[in-house]
């Protein structure tokens, strides 16, 4: 190298290079850990107490237990900070991983798995315990039992940041009041605050809702006691492990794939490591990728690498299979809103499995409406990633979007300009379940734009927009009817009786007058609760009843049909009547001008969250109904 015409005797690349180094991922995000979410002390107290939640969720889950989770968060010496402990009733941990689990960043079980999960990247709860010894140097304690006959340990850790590997400070045998579980304590700078959406209590409440199988305790710093009490105890659903889509797969990731694979053909390693590729079309793409069989796939040429890549992308494959994913369920979803929401409607839905670039994925969406909602504000969202709350960056998040595109003013909510969030007494729900949820930043606080996610997320609430539009409708039509109907019963025999007596004569039917004024059906339904026999044998039955008014001058015959539950159905009337598919169908009439005719069934074995409002429909009737929709 030349400079000012001489040679240098070092050249300065050499300089450089003696101070280049590998550069630790716990001391990189030491640097840096506002990417993890801990940007100020009121985002790092939600945070500290969000992953080390998820992660006992989780842990139970995989066990295949009923989770029973307690939070508390105390105030500490110094009063900027807080000791947040949350303690599980999971399997607990094994002793010699209980330092990488909570000391070394990047390191878990569940990355390379394809199947729904909370945590992924293993970063969550170390970022924690990272983040509390960078901000008050203490120690984060571990407490652990795996089974009645086994010792309950406790581990006092920290993180060496400039190798990423746990420092086990000390380690004992205590004795604990619990058969197996694991309980996480650290001391960390944050703030608490309350009457705000992006808190503790908050959090928890919403992982209550999408989780109604979880039992959540909570003391929050004022000894302030919570519970979140679950509605269900029945384990959702377990999402199975899945394999890669070839449709999924990049170059670089099929090329690592092959270096790495046991298989000593190719058509065995593209049937092994692949679903939804079989031993017929393994032949197939080795046949157009012009690749023979015996060829040893560690040994494939980056050419051969290209050109079966290249196959696999143009060929169509069946779409991933969707048992790697657990979605809540509509009646589960209406379950949570229920239980912590009052309101006087509420309406779910769950799509159909879809897929974005051979991630499969699952959209659910639920709207509340009513009760004790404020009217005139802005409708509260409430975001879900595989069942975990997402509290911050609201307006950079898909489900956001969603809804900002959608013009909610036909679905009775007010919207300036007919786009953005929309106002009203409601709460929207978005969820979205994925094997691999395309987050925007490594915090895991909003979903990507994906075009696929988009139009899931806007067809689901625009249907549950449906449901709102049809129930407004409905009870708007039936009190303006009622009232209608109540001022002419009023009103009539007091013009009929004075009229009869100025004139001597006697006082004539208002049957013909009414219904000629009022020209309308009224299709009016019912929902009653209650519990028959004790013990062992009581059973919760929803009686049904639905009324037909003919205020009409004219005899009608039509049908009738309701939609019905999956569940035994007794005590049908009429008895002409014919069930299908979850469907009631009865052939109504003749019913005559002024007359009312009543049908009904009985339900057994649902509660007031599984069946709440009655969808009754109509066809072959002539005029106006309401209180029903045409079939």
């Amino acid at each position: 190298m030349l400079n000012g015409g001489n040679l240098l005797d070092v050249p300065y690349a050499q300089k450089m290079a003696e101070s280049q180094k590998e550069i630790s991922i716990s001391d990189f995000f030491a640097k840096n850990r506002q990417i993890l979410g801990f940007d100020n002390p009121s985002k790092a107290m939600l945070v500290s107490v969000k992953e080390a939640v998820d992660n006992s969720l989780d842990a139970c889950e995989e066990a295949g237990i009923l989770p029973v989770i307690t939070v508390k968060v105390q105030k500490a010496d110094d009063r900027d900070k807080f000791k947040v402990t949350v303690r599980d009733n999971g399997p607990g941990i094994v002793k010699h991983q209980i330092p990488n689990v909570f000391g070394r960043l990047l390191y878990g079980s569940r990355f390379h798995a394809i199947r729904q999960s909370r945590g992924q990247q293993g970063i969550g709860i170390s970022s924690v315990v990272l983040y509390s010894q960078l901000t008050t140097g203490k120690t984060t304690s571990v407490i652990s039992k795996i089974g009645e006959d086994y010792p309950c340990i406790r581990m006092e850790i920290q993180i060496n940041t400039k190798t990423n590997r746990p420092q086990i400070i000390s380690s004992e045998v205590i004795l604990w009041d619990q058969s197996h579980g694991t309980e996480f304590s650290c001391e960390i700078e944050g703030r608490y605050q309350k009457n705000k959406k992006q808190t503790v209590y908050e959090y928890l409440r919403s992982t209550a809702i999408v989780n109604p199988h979880v039992d959540i305790h909570f003391e929050d710093p004022d000894g302030e006691k919570f519970h979140f009490q679950k509605v269900v105890d029945k384990m959702p659903e377990s999402a199975k492990e899945s394999k890669p889509h070839p449709h999924g797969t990049e170059l670089g990731v099929l090329k690592n794939m092959l270096q790495y694979t046991e298989a000593k053909k190719i058509t065995s390693f593209l049937t092994n490591e692949f679903t939804r590729i079989s031993p017929r079309g393994a032949h197939d793409i080795i046949e157009k990728a012009g690749i023979k069989d015996s060829v040893i796939p560690k040994k494939m040429t980056l050419e051969n690498i290209q050109t079966m890549y290249s196959v696999l992308q143009d060929m169509k494959f069946m779409s991933p299979p969707t048992d790697c994913l657990s979605p809540i369920g509509d009646r589960l979803i209406r379950k949570g809103l229920r239980k912590e929401i009052d309101s006087k409607f509420a309406y779910t839905v769950t799509r159909e499995p879809k897929v974005f670039r051979g991630t499969p994925f699952q959209v659910e969406a639920g709207i509340v409406y009513g009760g004790e909602l404020p009217p005139g504000e802005t409708v509260q969202i409430l975001r879900f990633a595989n069942r975990v709350p997402l509290l911050y960056q609201q307006g950079g998040c898909v489900m956001t979007h969603a809804i900002e595109r959608i013009n909610w003013r036909p679905y009775g909510l007010e919207q300036r300009g007919g786009k953005g969030i929309p106002a009203g007494p409601a709460v929207i729900l978005v969820h979205i379940a994925s094997t691999n949820v395309p987050f925007t930043s490594e915090s895991k606080e909003a979903v990507a734009d994906v075009d696929e996610i988009i139009d899931e997320c806007t067809r689901a609430l625009m249907d549950c927009g449906r449901r709102i539009r049809s129930h407004i409708n409905k009870k708007k039509k039936l009190k303006k009817v009622s009232e209608k109907y109540t001022l002419i019963k009023e009103i009539l025999p007091e013009i009929a009786s004075k009229s009869s007596g100025i004139l001597d004569r006697p006082q004539l039917p208002l049957d013909e007058v009414i219904t000629k004024i009022m020209n309308v059906h009224v299709i009016d339904s019912g929902i009653h609760f209650h519990e028959v026999g004790e013990g062992d044998e009581k059973q919760l039955l929803t009686e049904v009843t639905i009324r037909v008014q003919n205020y009409t001058q004219k005899e009608k015959k039509f049908k009738m049909a309701v939609k019905v539950p999956n569940t035994l159905i007794q005590g049908v009337y009429p008895e002409k009547y014919i069930i299908k598919q979850g469907v009631i169908e009865w052939d109504v009439g003749p019913l005559l001008p002024a007359r009312s005719l009543h049908l009904g069934f009985t339900l057994v074995g649902l509660d007031k969250d599984e069946y709440e409002e009655v969808e009754v429909y109509y066809s072959k009737l002539t005029g106006e109904v309401i209180g029903a929709d045409p079939m």
